[in-house]
This record gives C-alpha cells, structure tokens and sequence, in this order.
C-alpha cells in the first residue's frame, strides 16, 4: 500500500520480514528528515529551541493527534517519553489516606499491570481485575461492576494487547461510571489504527497512546487526552506543568489550564519531531486511517484464508472474531511453549513475529503486500515439526 514511504527501514533487511507492526513498527522515511531536523534546530537556536517548540511545533501536533482522535480541545493533549510516566501522575491524584479501589481487566500492558501490582503489594489499592474474554461481554460486566460500588479508577484497553480484541462499547461503561470515579482508557493499540475515534468519549475519560505502534514515530513521544475541565492536582508534578507562574514563587503548587497540567519535566524532543512528520505526510499524500485499516484487513483476511494447510497452527485457538472490529494483529493460543518456539523457529527463517505468554502474535502494517502474507504462509507450511521444544528460551520482549 505504501511501501515507497519506507525504503530505507526495508532497505535494511532484505532477506527478511517483520510481521511485528504491532510492537516496533517500521518508521517512514520522512522521520529520518525529522531527527535531522530537530539536530539542526538544536544547533541553530541551542537554548532558544524551547520557544519554538512549545509555542508552534507541539500545538501543530497536538492539531494532528485531535483531528485522529475526533477531539475539539488539543490544548488538552500532554505529552511524555512514555505512557507510564502519565499513567504514575494520574494515580498520584487518587486518594492517600484509604486504599485505593480501581477497576480494570485481567490483561493490561506492562505499563498499568506491573505498576499496580507493585501498589497492590504495598496496600496502597485494591485491584478488581474483570476477565477480558469473552470480549463482548467486558464493557456489560465493568459495567456492572462500576454500579455495584464505588471505585476511584476505572482503567481499561480499547484494544488487548495479548488478544487484539477491541472494547467497542464505550459509553455504557462511561455512563455507568460516578463523577469522582477517574476513567482511563489505554488507546495504544487502537490510535492511528481503528477507524473509530474516541470522540465523545474523550469529554469524560483520560485516554492514553503514541508513536511506538501504529503512528510510526517511533518510542519517546505518548500522549495523554485530559478531559477539559479537569481541576486535578498531580502530586507526581513537574516544572513543564506550569510555565505561567515559573518567573514568581506562588503560595500553592499552581497547575496550567489544560492537559499541560499532566506534563513532566525536560525531555529530548526527537520523538515529537517524528511523529509530526509522519501525520504531516498523512495530511500531504491523504492517507487516511481508513484505509490504512482497511489494507490491514485485506492482509489479515489473506492470511485467514491460507491457514488451511499449516500443520504448525492447528492446535491452536485464534482469538478472532469475524465480523467484528479487530485490531491490527491476530493472536492464536498455543498449548505449552509453541508460541516462543515458532517466534525462533520462524526468526530463523527470516520471518519475525512475537508472543506473548502462550500466544503468538502476526502484525501487518502498510508495508506489507499480499506478497509477504503468501511468504510467511508458505513458510509456515514448511516448518517442520516439533513445534514445542521443553526448556526453549521465552522470545517475548515487553512491547
């Protein structure tokens, strides 16, 4: 679809193909110009580039990402090198002198999970974790669950990231969710990939993504969506939060107006310089995500159809649904350690793909064509048996 954007990430591995769009996806050509660019800012205006920066660079993004995300505020957009350091100044909001009680599924990222976990061990909060399969029966039971007590956070996936499987009912759980109850809604897997913005939802929910996956900028630039209007007071806080009142000393701990309110301190601005690009290039050539997800179907549907005669994935579950709205990756189950054991066998082969736990996981992306789905068919048809080795190194990485 749109190969001719990527030469040089291709160019760099010509015998080789990288079915992993969902965890390090291939960067277009234009952000090598955008990392070139920012060096030549740095050196041109050194101490200065901070103007320019927050006064015109970061709000022509924060236009960029609203327009994905069908937002009418992108003064409320802050950024961060990662989702975590937003996700640890949004829990520094929550209450310290009772536990905690949050809401979420049973298959969070790393980011939210392990941090929670930490938490839980300390006694700071209660976690309730609601099974994230079946799928269409999530959004009901947190639901349900957010009238049954009251809880402090609610924080959830639009798109699991061990499944692919997407949240599609947004509203019943913000509807069912108090005024003092934070919703946070974890977007990396489904910005700059579904169809289906956020919108309303984002008058009401925290909504947390960025560049790694989908948006093609690569790691060092996430962003968070505020509600407007939100008066919290990040305990977890740094300088970049209130520029207003940096020139005299205030009584109180003062906040900005919007999302900045969330930001943090000095960051290396490369990565806000390539996401720019690549939604920039967007606007230019009129690549909308539409198609871009549309292709991505095309490449999926292709792969489906050609898995009658792979003997490597038979005993496998597919966590995929036809008919509905899916991610751009397909998770299959896997009994024992196949999955990390075709993650090698197939690295070898010059085929790249990941797991996670016992589920491998196959990610298209732009750059690929009907071509590179046939090879990687055609390969794992070859793949000669066993599948399962006892004692096999585990391949995942954590993206």
């Amino acid at each position: 679809m749109l190969k001719r954007h990527y030469r040089r990430f291709l160019a760099a591995h010509p015998d080789a193909l990288y079915f992993t769009a969902h965890s390090h996806h291939f960067w277009p050509d234009v952000t090598r110009d955008a990392m070139l660019r920012c060096w030549d800012d740095a050196a041109r205006l050194v101490d200065d580039k901070w103007g320019p920066l927050h006064g015109e660079r970061i709000p022509q993004l924060q236009q960029r990402i609203a327009r994905l995300l069908d937002s009418e505020t992108p003064q409320q957009l802050c950024f961060a090198p990662s989702t975590h350091d937003l996700l640890v100044r949004l829990l520094s909001c929550l209450p310290t002198d009772r536990p905690v009680r949050i809401l979420t599924s049973n298959a969070e990222f790393h980011s939210f999970d392990r941090q929670v976990r930490r938490l839980e061990e300390t006694g700071w909060c209660r976690v309730t974790r609601i099974p994230s399969e079946p799928v269409g029966e999530f959004a009901p039971a947190l639901a349900a669950a957010l009238r049954r007590q009251h809880w402090d956070l609610v924080f959830f996936s639009q798109v699991f990231f061990d499944s692919g499987l997407v949240v599609t009912e947004l509203e019943p759980i913000l509807a069912a969710a108090p005024d003092d109850c934070l919703v946070a809604i974890d977007g990396y897997h489904a910005f700059a990939a579904l169809p289906r913005a956020p919108g309303s939802a984002l008058r009401r929910a925290f909504y947390l993504a960025g560049g790694y996956k989908y948006a093609q900028g690569g790691e060092g630039c996430c962003f968070m969506h505020v509600p407007p209007g939100c008066r919290l007071r990040p305990v977890i806080t740094g300088w970049f939060a209130d520029f207003k009142h940096l020139a005299t000393r205030q009584a109180d701990v003062q906040y900005a107006d919007d999302g900045r309110r969330f930001a943090g301190a000095t960051f290396d601005p490369a990565a806000l310089y390539r996401l720019d690009a690549v939604l920039a290039l967007y606007q230019r050539e009129g690549i909308r995500i539409d198609d871009i997800h549309r292709h991505v179907q095309t490449l999926q549907r292709r792969f489906l159809d050609g898995l009658g005669n792979v003997p490597c994935l038979s005993a496998g579950r597919w966590l995929y649904q036809p008919g509905r709205l899916h991610g751009h990756f397909l998770a299959i189950e896997l009994p024992d350690s196949q999955a990390s054991t075709l993650v090698q066998r197939l690295g070898q082969r010059g085929i790249h793909v990941d797991s996670r736990g016992n589920r491998l996981r196959f990610g298209f992306g732009p750059y690929h064509d009907t071509g590179d789905v046939d090879h990687l068919l055609q390969t794992l048809r070859r793949l000669p048996p066993p599948w399962h080795l006892a004692g096999d190194p585990p391949a995942d990485n954590p993206t």
